[in-house]
């Protein structure tokens, strides 16, 4: 996870609870809207069925497609588009980002398209949720040819696919595209989707289908934005991970968000460790006996008995204590227990999210109190503390791109100033010890 731009935390929600608003005034207002959700709820699980029945009985036309949208409006579910005229019919190959388990569904409202099934078992479940089930359980090579093989046939109809193969809050930022879906066909052409709803968040991560499709039927309404984009086809001699990052990109800069380079696969990483981290949370402090705990090695100053959980979070607090020394280190143990992750709380203590008392370096004059106290209740990183030597940090800014940007510049002269500082440091040590 070290080298990359964006931490998944900024990309989906932590738990199920965090669907909750945090905002005093949506939270009573959701208390009060509960019993008619509830109501609601009911209601619409019945009428869900009958277009599920309608749906299954109907052949795939534009008759079905409007009476089951029709349909779905009653169940909350308002799906607009702009300009449809931008889509092109003899494109076979859709790319749409991902953020709720449903936006397959909501783009065949528009369209007759098909997405294959790639996680799940197959059967009455995968077919009933809308998937096209290809029989292919091995590599992506054998269903990368599958699809060649189904997008050959031009009765067909297009294919539907997810290149961030995961789901995100589709706020801040898009993971990594995979290369796979781009190595079907040399035009493909990008959907860009984005979701609204009151009250309760969109998409939360580790939340299953059915959970979803719950808290669908619950809140007012759910509004579905399709944006058809121009197709864009491969260059010459352009490979499919080249081809991908430029689809990814102006999917981005039609969504207003960042073309990040974390991948699914950081993202469930991600989520492994939060849920640890909750674990350890909850564990009792006592579980294990003192003369079982492996203890470090006596060569790191003022450290005791620790769990493996604690040898790894110090073992990470001493990188970010290399590259910002005037942090005190319980500090960044602390927001290390948070985010288990050093880019993390680099930029946290870099953003002034975690407010604290800078430390004096050695041969340094300590700083004033009034000027820590000032900086630290500002929540400022409190670089007025610190020598001059070290970049200023400037203000939070509102734009996930100017975040991006300036979070890089800040880390790229940190990570030098902490270089050059360590040069000087053992470079006058060597002066020292010769002769």
């Amino acid at each position: 996870m070290r080298g990359q731009q964006w931490t998944p935390t900024a990309l989906t929600l932590r738990r199920p609870s965090a669907r909750l608003p945090t905002d005093g005034f949506l939270l009573l207002a959701l208390l009060l809207y509960a019993p008619v959700g509830l109501c609601l709820l009911v209601l619409r699980l019945f009428i869900g069925l009958h277009v599920f029945l309608v749906s299954c009985i109907l052949p795939d036309s534009i008759v079905r497609r409007f009476i089951v949208r029709v349909m779905c409006s009653v169940l909350g579910l308002f799906v607009q588009q702009s300009d449809p005229r931008l889509r092109d019919v003899s494109v076979q190959v859709y790319i749409a980002n991902h953020v709720t388990q449903f936006d397959h569904n909501v783009i065949n409202l528009l369209t007759s398209c098909n997405t294959p099934a790639l996680n799940g078992a197959p059967g009455f479940i995968c077919w009933s949720r809308g998937f096209m089930e290809l029989g292919v359980t091995g590599s992506r090579a054998e269903l990368v040819d599958s699809l060649k093989a189904y997008s050959s046939h031009r009765e067909n109809p297009p294919l539907l696919l997810f290149p961030e193969e995961a789901a995100t809050n589709g706020r801040a930022g898009l993971l990594r595209f995979s290369s796979w879906p781009f190595s079907i066909l040399d035009v493909v052409q990008p959907v860009a989707l984005q979701v609204q709803r009151p009250l309760i968040t969109v998409s939360v991560a580790d939340s299953s289908w059915i959970t979803e499709l719950l808290w669908t039927f619950f809140v007012p309404f759910t509004v579905y934005q399709v944006r058809w984009m121009p197709s864009v086809p491969r260059r010459a001699e352009e490979l499919s991970e080249d081809f991908a990052l430029r689809v990814q990109e102006l999917l981005a800069v039609e969504l207003g968000v960042v073309s990040t380079r974390l991948t699914a696969a950081d993202k469930a990483e991600h989520m492994k460790r939060l849920r640890h981290t909750s674990l350890l949370r909850f564990a009792p402090a006592s579980s294990q006996p003192l003369a079982a705990r492996p203890r470090l090695p006596s060569s790191l100053p003022g450290v005791g008995s620790f769990a493996p959980e604690d040898v790894r979070i110090t073992a990470m607090a001493q990188r970010v204590k290399e590259v910002l020394p005037h942090v005190p280190l319980e500090v960044i143990r602390t927001d290390l227990a948070q985010t288990n992750c050093v880019d993390t709380t680099i930029a946290n203590l870099l953003e002034g999210r975690v407010p604290f008392f800078p430390e004096s370096e050695a041969g340094a004059d300590p700083p004033a109190p009034s000027t820590s106290q000032a900086a630290a209740a500002s929540g400022i990183q409190g670089s007025v503390a610190v020598p001059s030597s070290k970049p200023a940090t400037k203000q939070f800014a509102k734009s996930p791109v100017e975040r991006h940007l300036s979070l890089q510049e800040r880390k790229r002269a940190l990570y030098d100033y902490a270089r050059r500082r360590f040069a000087e440091k053992h470079g006058a040590a060597r002066a020292g010890g010769s002769p």
